[in-house]
């Protein structure tokens, strides 16, 4: 299977509450009586991209999709300042995703996603392994300390230009600190002019890092509507100055609890953002998963990159 499936729309879809005054949109499609699979999106903040459906054969699916706290159709929405963020962190998300599987009537699920969506199903499962059936990461991630200043700060020797924009558009007593934790604070600023730009400049500087991925998407990160901008930049940098709140190498050493669980690791070697490095060294602690390093794909994709991913979609189905 090199081609995704057609367009399905879902056939249920509502808001549940979870707490703390936030509900998470979520939506099922397929098979109703298919082998459950949730999709993780990344960003953070990014909300659930729908044509995520597209992967997975809606004949042997039931697929379900959600939108993390505070993006996507998720209320409230985290583009409005007077939203607090207090109650938006890793172990908010942990605890929703498992609200949605006793929720759903969901004994155990596939779960699938890339980037962010990859620390964030690594988190899940690493508490809750008996509630997964199989794995399947894209673009590997763990949001260590060390990948966040790599992505913000290391891979500047490979885009000096770009990196300078990124890093003057802050205010000068910000500039030699730690960049993230700035942006983050900006975009907490009253000002709606100055969130704004600091949104703009914040996804310039994420498109320049994928913009030599001419088979993948190219600008992917400014090409949003307004108030999902703001929230996908909001809840990135609020997520990646408190390092997610995972202890620095807590997954890696925690990843002999995915013990059982087979997985696969599919990785751009292309990916300047998020090095190859991430996925193997993941695949040496998680003896059940399968690396898949694929040669022409950066972060965002490409042909090869989604074949491999239907493939490994495909023979979990028939598990």
């Amino acid at each position: 299977m090199t081609q995704p499936f057609p367009e399905i729309e879902p056939y249920a879809h509502g808001l549940l509450e979870v707490g703390d005054g936030n509900r998470i949109y979520w939506e099922t499609s397929g098979n109703p009586d298919g082998k459950p699979a949730l999709v993780v999106h990344g960003g953070p903040g990014s909300g659930g991209k729908r044509g995520a459906r597209k992967n997975f054969d809606p004949a042997v699916y039931r697929i379900v999709l959600f939108d993390q706290r505070g993006c996507g159709e998720s209320l409230p929405h985290a583009s409005d300042p007077a939203v607090d963020m207090a109650h938006n962190t890793t172990e908010h998300l942990i605890e929703d995703m498992e609200r949605l599987r006793v929720h759903l009537g969901i004994e155990q699920w596939l779960l699938y996603g890339g980037s962010w969506g990859s620390t964030l199903i690594l988190a899940y499962a690493e508490r809750y392994p008996a509630r997964v059936s199989e794995i399947v990461l894209v673009s590997v991630t763990m949001t260590r300390p060390e990948e966040t200043d790599w992505l913000y700060r290391g891979v500047a020797r490979f885009l000096p230009g770009p990196w300078e924009t990124f890093r003057n558009a802050l205010p000068e007593s910000e500039r030699d600190g730690n960049l993230v934790a700035a942006y983050s604070r900006l975009m907490n600023n009253p000002d709606p002019d100055v969130r704004a730009t600091a949104a703009r400049n914040w996804c310039a500087w994420e498109d320049a890092v994928i913009a030599h991925e001419t088979l993948g998407h190219p600008g992917a990160y400014s090409d949003k509507p307004d108030d999902a901008l703001l929230a996908f930049v909001r809840i990135c940098t609020h997520y990646f100055a408190n390092d997610a709140w995972i202890p620095d190498g807590q997954l890696l050493d925690e990843a002999h609890k995915l013990a059982g669980i087979p997985g696969v690791l599919i990785h751009g070697r292309l990916d300047l953002g998020t090095p190859l490095q991430n996925a193997w060294q993941l695949a040496q602690a998680w003896p059940d998963a399968e690396l898949h390093v694929i040669d022409e794909s950066g972060h965002t994709g490409s042909p090869a990159m989604r074949a491999s991913i239907l493939d490994a979609l495909a023979r979990f189905g028939r598990r």
